[in-house]
């Protein structure tokens, strides 16, 4: 199915709730409609609207159906699809891009061969690519904080493991389905288990408790492991030795 013949289509998502979606599957510009809609729909929704976010290719509005009707939310809504070419929209303002010093391989991200000879290239050519690869929170979700990141180059398109790893760190940076996910805590994965970094996701003590946010955009560089135990060593701040710059274009 293209855009044009299939989506966007609204749907009910139980009582209070609708989703707006762009795709059935993740792409990119599905997920820049979704975050482009949402921020849109989020500056001139009606009064009743209780929550919004976004997943990988759509967009959720809970609502208080006592005081909104649905059919006045899904007006609104139908109107501000008809406006513009939501798969066009440029991003949100106020993103963020995070330079986030990561260790590739060794015994504190043992599976990144394996995730390399599925891809078809050396570890050092896997290391070389994820390093430099700029990639978006594409959604925040499975766990307080935690962000799905992409796309990869369709080289990194790799399965997930038939059986689960038993735990990885808070802080592992893991690689299936051209997509990254950083864990915000300790946690079983079947994904592959090939970066690790000092970077904090989730902060209840701060006041901002979730660090990223969709649409933020992330760079995983690399760093020796001599370098990252030093990092990791003076983090006071969740940041694990992270740089942080508002994206203005």
């Amino acid at each position: 199915m293209t855009h044009a013949d299939a989506f966007p289509q609204i749907r009910p998502l139980g009582l209070d709730g609708l989703l707006v979606s762009f795709s059935d599957t993740m792409s990119e510009p599905a997920n820049r409609a979704a975050l482009a809609f949402r921020e849109a729909a989020r500056l001139d929704l009606p009064d009743g609207v209780i929550e919004t976010s976004t997943s990988l290719a759509s967009a959720y509005f809970r609502f208080d159906p006592l005081t909104l009707p649905h059919s006045i939310l899904r007006g609104a809504l139908e109107h501000l699809l008809g406006t513009q070419d939501w798969y066009a929209t440029p991003l949100p303002e106020g993103r963020r891009l995070w330079r986030v010093p990561t260790v590739y391989g060794t015994e504190l991200a043992p599976q990144l061969d394996e995730a390399a000879a599925l891809a078809g290239m050396s570890p050092e050519e896997a290391v070389q690519r994820l390093s430099t690869s700029r990639v978006r929170v594409l959604t925040i979700g499975f766990a307080p904080g935690q962000p799905y990141l992409g796309p990869l180059g369709p080289e990194f398109d790799i399965p997930r493991q038939q059986d689960l790893t038993p735990t990885v760190p808070a802080g592992a940076l893991v690689l299936a389905i051209s997509q990254f996910v950083l864990f915000s805590g300790a946690a079983p994965t079947g994904w592959r288990h090939v970066g690790q970094t000092a970077f904090r996701c989730f902060r209840p003590d701060h006041a901002r408790s979730f660090a990223l946010a969709p649409g933020d955009e992330m760079i995983f560089a690399a760093v020796s492991p001599e370098e990252f135990a030093e990092i990791r060593a003076r983090d006071g701040d969740g940041n694990g030795g992270a740089t942080v710059e508002e994206i203005t274009a």
